[in-house]
């Protein structure tokens, strides 16, 4: 059964908010409003059609989560779109800033077929440009095992892993930084109360925000 693209939307943003939250509570109407950029009212509608397709467990109040439908086809939509931004860098040139915006409006029309020959393709790939984990074709997500550089002991050699952010400009700037997917970095100082975190790029030393190293990923080197 093929769905909208705003219900796809819809379905991915809350599996994207619940993989975020640290608890198990649903995702709140205010915090989907604004992910989507959209009313409070507009979602409250949607996510009374969503639960009426059986696809989210919505009660106003205690917030939304996926039921097993849902979450398969946001699962799917999530392989699309990380599949598309994986083989538009790779096969057609694209920069790592640009892949998010076009496999936006591409994950809703592929067929799986297509799906499948990029898959093959790439050699079935299992993070996309930025270090995200691609779904499988069977619906699973890959567990992710590495931790926010934000929260790494200074002194500690680790590679990064994956980039959380997908806004272009700081893709760019974490690029001319040398802060990007398979380098290696160290955190050599912090200062208290979210201030800037001091980290060697290799053989360099940048200084970046709390909140963007927050949203780098590494595994500490073996």
């Amino acid at each position: 059964m093929s769905h909208s693209q705003s219900v796809e939307d819809y379905l991915k943003a809350i599996y994207k908010l619940q993989s975020d939250k640290e608890d198990n509570r649903g995702v709140s109407t205010s915090q989907l409003a604004k992910k989507m950029a959209v009313a409070n009212a507009s979602v409250t509608n949607m996510l009374k059609r969503l639960s009426e397709m059986g696809l989210v467990n919505y009660e106003s109040y205690y917030g939304t989560s996926l039921t097993e439908s849902g979450k398969k086809i946001a699962l799917e939509m999530i392989r699309h779109h990380r599949l598309l931004e994986l083989y538009l860098k790779e096969m057609l040139g694209y920069s790592w800033d640009e892949v998010h915006e076009e496999a936006e409006k591409l994950e809703h029309h592929i067929s799986e077929q297509f799906e499948d020959k990029i898959a093959e393709m790439l050699n079935h790939p299992e993070v996309d440009p930025h270090g995200d984990p691609i779904p499988t074709k069977d619906g699973k997500m890959p567990a992710i095992r590495s931790k926010k550089l934000s929260r790494m002991e200074e002194g500690v050699p680790q590679i990064i892993k994956r980039v959380k952010n997908q806004n272009p400009e700081l893709l760019r700037y974490l690029e001319k930084q040398g802060l990007i997917p398979g380098v290696k970095v160290e955190v050599i100082s912090r200062e208290p109360f979210n201030g800037p975190v001091k980290v060697k790029v290799e053989e360099q030393i940048v200084t970046i925000g709390f909140a963007i190293a927050d949203d780098i990923y590494v595994v500490e080197i073996s």
